[in-house]
């Protein structure tokens, strides 16, 4: 049985799964918002401790990743991930997972080749472009204040 290209894509959005967009929405709402809300509940148990706001914040961003990093290596964030969805990805948690689970990938392949070459396969490109626009953004900046 042979398929004209138009006549195939007929049938794979025929047969194709439909995706329930609002309750996928309002999952991942949902659970972003609770995550958020974890980060805004350890800040304040953090100043209650005596920490400042500027290390309460980067103590929360510090115990965010490490229970991602946690939750993914023990198998647990990709199974709260394929119930909610970007809700788990948007935040914070999503980078250590992004970081975490290409080195358990790769982990049979040695720490060099494997989680030393691939740990951020996946981050990487975020990182690359966030720090290049930095960059140009910072010399941009730095250059129209000595026009001033």
């Amino acid at each position: 049985m042979k398929f004209d290209p138009k006549s195939y894509q007929t049938l794979v959005s025929r047969r194709a799964a439909r995706s329930p967009i609002l309750p996928n929405c309002l999952r991942a709402f949902a659970v972003g918002g609770m995550i958020c809300a974890l980060g805004e509940g350890l800040s304040h148990l953090y100043r209650a401790w005596g920490a400042e706001r500027e290390l309460s914040m980067t103590l929360v961003s510090v115990t965010l990743v490490f229970f991602a990093a946690l939750l993914t290596g023990l198998g647990i964030f990709d199974l709260l991930a394929q119930h909610a969805g970007a809700g788990t990805l948007v935040p914070i948690t999503g980078f250590a997972n992004s970081v975490v689970s290409p080195a358990i990938d790769t982990k049979a392949e040695g720490l060099v080749l494997g989680v030393g070459a691939k740990i951020f396969s996946i981050s990487g490109p975020v990182l690359l472009y966030a720090l290049l626009s930095g960059a140009l953004y910072g010399t941009v900046y730095y250059l129209i204040s000595l026009f001033r």
